[in-house]
């Protein structure tokens, strides 16, 4: 049991990231420091952060913890975060990734995401909303704010840059007029959002795809009603009863033996526990042909906040 199971997947620049980590999206700080310590004395290497999710000081004081206790080396840990929509302006792209180094207590991130292509009006508001309740957009190109991402590498802010959310048109657009590539585009996946096209797209151009939301996002706050029960589906019930598994750990085997990147997210330790114990057993042909089947093209993360009519809205294209 361990990070010596988690396999590993070569990024497009010759790094190497564990397939596997933890999510922290939604994590209650308060309880975030001791889960973060608890998932690195279970064996997790990789941690998905974001400058929104505000609570990178939390991870940075438990990797600190770990390390002094020679537990890990910053060497062993491998580092995601993200910048935010309203710091899309390329003259504050470094001081956005300088502000989440230094809530980390960090001298590099490994991999620095830009969260979504749709930027957001600056200022001290992180969700600057309209009367609809639609975050106010600004005129930023995509293309001015990861160029400026560009110069974290040579600066050696960051080890990797890459995109969250982006669809196959803006993924193509970025690496038409880049001079370092995407190593990661991170999107919704999970049995009923299985995004085939995309993941091909990603995998042709040598973009690893990391997916988020693995459970359907069972606690988000964009729910709407109506909106299907992903751990409750018969399917994937049965496929569990027959490796003696439960449902969440059906979900992570299917992603990971796709090749992608997966990044469960819990603050309980025995359920991220629970969410390691996937690399005992494999899903056979006919389970993955039977969960791909149950597809429904449906997102957890329609993004409505952001305006549907943004005019870097993602997913209006077919993928």
């Amino acid at each position: 049991m361990g990070h010596e199971q988690v396999p590993k997947i070569e990024l497009n620049n010759g790094t190497l990231i564990p397939a596997f980590g933890l999510g922290t999206w939604m994590s209650p700080p308060d309880k975030l420091t001791q889960a973060v310590k608890d998932a690195i004395d279970l064996g997790y290497r990789h941690f998905d952060c974001a400058f929104i999710y505000d609570n990178e000081n939390e991870v940075g004081a438990a990797i600190k913890a770990k390390i002094e206790e020679g537990v890990v080396s910053r060497e062993d840990l491998f580092i995601v975060s993200k910048l935010w929509n309203t710091c899309h302006r390329p003259e504050i792209v470094e001081s956005s990734i300088r502000k989440s180094l230094d809530k980390f207590g960090l001298d590099y991130i490994d991999v620095y995401l830009m969260h979504s292509p749709m930027g957001a009006q600056e200022g001290d508001e992180l969700y600057p909303l309209d009367d609809d309740g639609v975050l106010i957009p600004n005129d930023i190109d995509y293309l001015d704010t990861y160029k400026e991402m560009e110069k974290l590498v040579e600066k050696g802010l960051t080890k990797g840059i890459g995109v969250s959310n982006f669809n196959k048109a803006q993924i193509e657009r970025i690496l038409e007029n880049c001079t370092i590539p995407p190593v990661i585009n991170q999107v919704e996946c999970h049995p009923y959002l299985s995004q085939e096209k995309l993941i091909e797209f990603c995998k042709s151009k040598s973009i690893a795809v990391t997916a988020f939301a693995p459970f359907g996002s069972p606690e988000s706050p964009f729910k709407q009603p109506g909106d299907p029960v992903l751990l409750e589906d018969l399917v994937l019930k049965s496929i569990a009863n027959k490796h003696t598994k439960s449902v969440p750990q059906i979900c992570l085997r299917w992603i990971l033996q796709k090749d992608l990147i997966v990044i469960p997210k819990s603050v309980t330790k025995s359920r991220i526990e629970e969410n390691m114990q996937v690399f005992d057993f494999e899903l056979d042909e006919e389970d993955m042909v039977n969960i791909n089947y149950l597809n429904r093209d449906w997102r957890s993360f329609p993004a409505r906040i952001m305006g549907l009519d943004h005019r870097y809205y993602p997913f209006n294209d077919e993928f």
